[in-house]
């Protein structure tokens, strides 16, 4: 089989041999690499031939190692360890469906050799990761990211859980789409709504049935407190579960460790007053009052809102209504 269309393959198939099966602890043989050329592509040619070919892959820069046990592939797109950041990147994300993750770790462990698929413990275990239903995803971020360019608006149905366990529409919107955002792991279309008068942020995942709206977009400049632009700061330290009532400044009384979790909660932004008690802060930053009230609640042990004062009123109108379904 060493036609002439053999020989103009072999430069190739041998750099995908060296790709597949080679690094630094699994060098291969001139002769290693005449066996998979013949037995995976068919192609037999002379270690001569072989030696010529790695000749000029070096030639053009493609870094291949020589010892004494043969020749590797030096360097790839991705180190291992970058995969492996990617391949819990694809797992650990839950906006994307138990198939699509598959099939993504799938294409990831290809960018490396044979020997680092052993390495990844996971890849077969994806469907026990709490994964979307919604196998839109990829589709709706298509749609969105047209509508994006050619300055147009996006309709589509949103959806929501039932009782059945299943994303049932709640709801049909309309929108112009400025950016997506992935925020506490989920991604989010951020669209002004013209019927709500206000921005929003929907789930990607509880997105379906979206199409391109022909009508122009609504200018982001025009929107109060969009006028220089998003700032993506702004967004995710103020809006920590991205509801899209306008931030406000937040007094809190707290103990003092609290500070850690604020920091990582809304960012750096914010100022801290000591007090006459050690164990006790003041801590001062802007918040989304809606999201700060649930917030609040989760560390209802360790801090008190002190200002504005709606804002204490109902973390109070929230305490109280779960106080008295507990005291039954």
């Amino acid at each position: 089989m060493e036609g002439l269309e053999a020989k103009k393959l072999a430069l190739l198939r041998i750099l995908q041999i060296l790709h597949k099966y080679s690094d630094l602890q699994h060098p291969l043989t001139q002769e290693k690499i005449a066996y998979y050329l013949d037995s995976e592509y068919g192609i037999v040619i002379e270690r001569k031939a072989i030696s010529r070919n790695i000749s000029l892959l070096m030639d053009a820069d493609v870094e291949i190692g020589h010892c004494r046990d043969g020749y590797y592939l030096q360097t790839r797109e991705f180190e291992d360890t970058e995969l492996k950041l990617l391949v819990d990147s694809v797992l650990c994300n839950q906006n994307i469906t138990a198939k699509h993750s598959a099939d993504l770790i799938e294409k990831l462990c290809k960018l490396s050799n044979k020997y680092f698929r052993s390495h990844v413990k996971n890849v077969y275990a994806v469907k026990d990761w709490n994964k979307s239903d919604n196998a839109a995803l990829f589709f709706n971020i298509e749609k969105i990211d047209m509508a994006i360019n050619e300055g147009k608006q996006v309709q589509y149905d949103y959806n929501k859980y039932g009782k059945d366990k299943k994303l049932h529409k709640s709801s049909f919107q309309r929108a112009t789409p400025y950016q997506l955002i992935l925020h506490n792991q989920r991604y989010y279309l951020m669209g002004y709504s013209e019927y709500w008068g206000n921005m929003i942020f929907h789930r990607l995942d509880r997105i379906t049935n979206i199409k391109i709206y022909d009508a122009p977009a609504y200018p982001l400049k025009k929107i109060p407190g969009y006028e220089s632009g998003i700032d993506y700061k702004k967004i995710s330290t103020t809006m920590p579960y991205l509801h899209s009532d306008k931030p406000e400044r937040v007094e809190m009384l707290a103990d003092a460790w609290v500070i850690d979790q604020v920091v990582d909660w809304f960012g750096k932004d914010l100022s801290v007053r000591e007090t006459e008690d050690p164990e006790k802060i003041i801590i001062s930053l802007w918040a989304n009052p809606y999201a700060m009230s649930l917030w609040a609640l989760q560390y209802v042990n360790y801090i008190e809102v002190i200002s504005p004062a709606h804002l204490r009123n109902k973390i109070r109108e929230f305490l109280k209504s779960g106080l008295d379904k507990y005291s039954k």
